[in-house]
């Protein structure tokens, strides 16, 4: 039983981990159309800023979290300016090619700024410790990783279903040109939606920084991850999102506890027997 509880709560945090990282992906494919294969180039980044905020400055973790998820937006409006605006509705042969020259520019310079090698980030000490549950004790960090998944959901969801500016995102996507004769400022929502997946990838590269070590070569090492997460889900849906990476998160994990040897041959089996029966994804929307 208490194997049991192991890996469940293992599994659980590591999906959410996922979830909070992919979800962006999910948004920026799904809603906008675009093949980002930077998105993790830029959880990376966060992952390097919050690392240098609360190692080399001293800064508790909350702030190097809001610094960090700043200052990963504040890099990517530019970005999204002058390189990203130029795809948007491009072939997605055009998508891939850009945003993975962008995924090596961004290791190469964060190499060189950083250094080659791997960043910590130190948590405070309500988040080492464990937590005693009555029935079993759980590491902290990996409670607060279930709770940032959740609240991310939540919020999103309510964001992107139950806002205006989610009405105006989705009828952008529909029909750019008619939401922009009816007054939508097409750019802006899809620099705000951009800012948002960005912010998220940086957040979710912080908290899940004990599980997904923050690395030179993070953004190519779980680039692959964090696209068959979008495709298993379905792009554009949160549910989806969230079902594909807590189903895949508990494979994952039982098949390294069980069968460590394997290595991640189940979860990528998990996947071809999901995307066969599912072709859209668990949850997919029909485009």
């Amino acid at each position: 039983m208490q194997t049991v509880l192991s890996v469940g709560v293992d599994a659980l945090a590591y999906g959410m981990v996922l979830f909070v990282i992919s979800i962006g992906l999910s948004v920026t494919m799904g809603l906008m159309r675009v093949v980002n294969l930077a998105h993790g180039a830029f959880a990376m980044i966060g992952g390097y800023i919050a690392s240098y905020a609360a190692r080399d400055l001293g800064l508790g973790y909350g702030l190097a979290i809001l610094i960090a998820v700043a200052g990963t937006i504040l890099i990517a409006i530019p970005i999204e300016r002058f390189l990203y605006r130029r795809i948007y509705g491009a072939p997605e042969l055009t998508q891939v090619l850009m945003t993975i020259g962008i995924t090596f520019c961004v290791i190469g310079i964060a190499n060189y700024v950083f250094g080659p090698t791997l960043k910590t980030i130190p948590l405070p000490e309500t988040l080492r410790g464990p937590v005693d549950l009555g029935f079993r004790s759980i590491a902290a960090h990996k409670l607060f990783a279930i709770a940032c998944g959740v609240v991310v959901a939540g919020a999103l969801w309510y964001l992107i279903e139950r806002t205006s500016f989610g009405v105006k995102l989705r009828a952008s996507v529909d029909n750019a040109a008619m939401a922009a004769s009816l007054g939508v400022r097409t750019k802006i929502v899809y620099a705000v939606s951009f800012a948002v997946a960005v912010g998220l990838a940086a957040f979710g590269g912080i908290v899940g920084a004990e599980l997904l070590p923050i690395e030179p070569y993070y953004a190519l090492r779980y680039m692959v991850t964090f696209l068959v997460v979008v495709s298993v889900g379905g792009a554009g849906s949160i549910p989806g999102a969230l079902l594909a990476c807590l189903v895949l998160g508990a494979i994952d994990t039982t098949g390294r506890y069980l069968v460590p040897e394997y290595g991640e041959f189940f979860f990528y089996l998990a996947v071809i027997a999901i995307v066969c029966v599912f072709p859209r994804g668990l949850l997919g929307r029909n485009k």
